[in-house]
């Protein structure tokens, strides 16, 4: 698991970093004066706690783990056109980018 963060003090203290070592994660941070870093993540972030995490309270790790999983698969990447990639799904443009590469080869 990476967990990707701004350059923020508290995520560069030993703590911090401490805990992404005890727990098996490595962290990973956006570049000096990038703001638009973060803007993808942030937006992520966002929309599954509108989504997903306001939405319910969870009794185990395993269910919030599988709404999640289900909510990324099912919505965000097959329902959620991303201005990046041409206002194309994930899917649509992983469609027609495979395609492409295909034909090429």
């Amino acid at each position: 698991c990476t967990v990707h963060t701004d350059r923020g003090s508290q995520f560069r203290s030993r703590k911090f970093v401490g805990a992404l070592h005890r727990h098996s994660m490595v962290g990973s941070m956006g570049r000096v004066g990038a703001c638009g870093d973060n803007a993808a993540m942030e937006s992520f972030f966002s929309l599954l706690q509108k989504n997903v995490l306001n939405r319910h309270a969870w009794t185990t790790r395993e269910e919030l783990r599988i709404a999640i999983v289900t909510w990324i698969e099912r919505t965000y990447h097959r329902r959620r056109r991303q201005d990046g990639l041409g206002r194309l799904t994930p899917i649509e443009y992983e469609t027609i980018m495979t395609t492409t590469a295909t034909q090429a080869a």
